[in-house]
């Protein structure tokens, strides 16, 4: 018999008063979004970024918004498979479950750069700000999928492997909500923290988060078992994996700018000088 970890059986609502209950779940949401409030109030000032704190509130409501919004359309299109269109009013069901990653990202990078025209400054610049946030989010978002027992991994031997009582089948699985609570969470924060705390060129950081999500995704995504609804969708390959494709690639190229832009205005500021002197 192979040997398994047994699953913690945590409840995955905190408590309810009446019909009202109150889950991890939400509480992650409602908890990524004020740390990273406080982090992106505290970046504000040691970057000397002309916002107030009611900016910064008005930025982190109007990201919760199009992330909802945008998570949920992006697993109506990407996961639904066309079956919201015989109950459309369904799609309104949050608390059913079916949020897209992806389709959040999009959602409050629109929003992001509406708002930073609005308060005044470069998209990028606001985005790379939200970005060293962003992994708590995913971190606790990634712990209450485990609470849940949902999105559990693929059929293992390893002495890790957890029984998830949701799965279809009895058997040890990669306890893959953890990966990506460690991957895409714990250590994107900190080498985005550290980045942080460099001179940049705008898109730098945003980039990185783009590259190394992708990357952490990706990797997960072969120990992760596939949506049951999809399945594999070329070949090996999931639909987490092929929407991490393009962010692979824009990451990169957004990286590549901004270290373009930071030699070209070194090589400015040493001819500046040299002509001075």
């Amino acid at each position: 018999m192979i040997a398994s970890i047994p699953y913690p059986n945590i409840d995955p609502v905190i408590f309810s008063i009446g019909p009202v209950a109150i889950r991890w779940y939400g509480l992650a949401y409602v908890a990524g979004f004020v740390v990273a409030g406080f982090l992106l109030r505290s970046l504000v000032r040691r970057w000397k970024i002309d916002l107030s704190d009611d900016d910064v509130i008005d930025i982190i409501l109007l990201a919760v918004v199009g992330l909802i919004v945008g998570a949920r359309l992006g697993y109506v299109i990407a996961y639904g498979v066309g079956s919201y269109w015989d109950d459309p009013l369904s799609i309104f069901a949050l608390w059913d479950g079916g949020m897209s990653f992806h389709g959040g990202l999009a959602g409050i990078m629109l929003a992001g750069a509406w708002i930073a025209h609005r308060k005044g400054i470069t998209a990028l610049r606001l985005f790379d700000l939200g970005a060293v946030g962003a992994p708590i989010g995913l971190f606790l978002g990634r712990i209450a999928n485990f609470i849940n027992g949902e999105l559990w991994g693929r059929e293992t031997s390893v002495p890790w492997g957890i029984v998830f009582p949701n799965a279809p089948t009895a058997v040890p699985r990669h306890p893959s909500q953890l990966y990506e609570a460690l991957l895409e969470g714990l250590v994107l924060f900190i080498v985005l923290f550290a980045l942080s705390r460099k001179g940049r060129e705008d898109g730098f950081i945003i980039g990185w988060f783009l590259t190394l999500y992708a990357v952490f995704r990706i990797t997960v995504e072969f120990f992760r078992e596939p949506d049951t609804q999809l399945g594999f969708i070329l070949g090996p390959v999931t639909m987490g994996q092929l929407l991490s494709v393009p962010m692979f690639l824009i990451g990169a190229w957004l990286v590549w700018r901004a270290i373009r832009a930071g030699k070209r205005k070194a090589g400015t500021d040493e001819e500046a000088a040299t002509t001075g002197g």
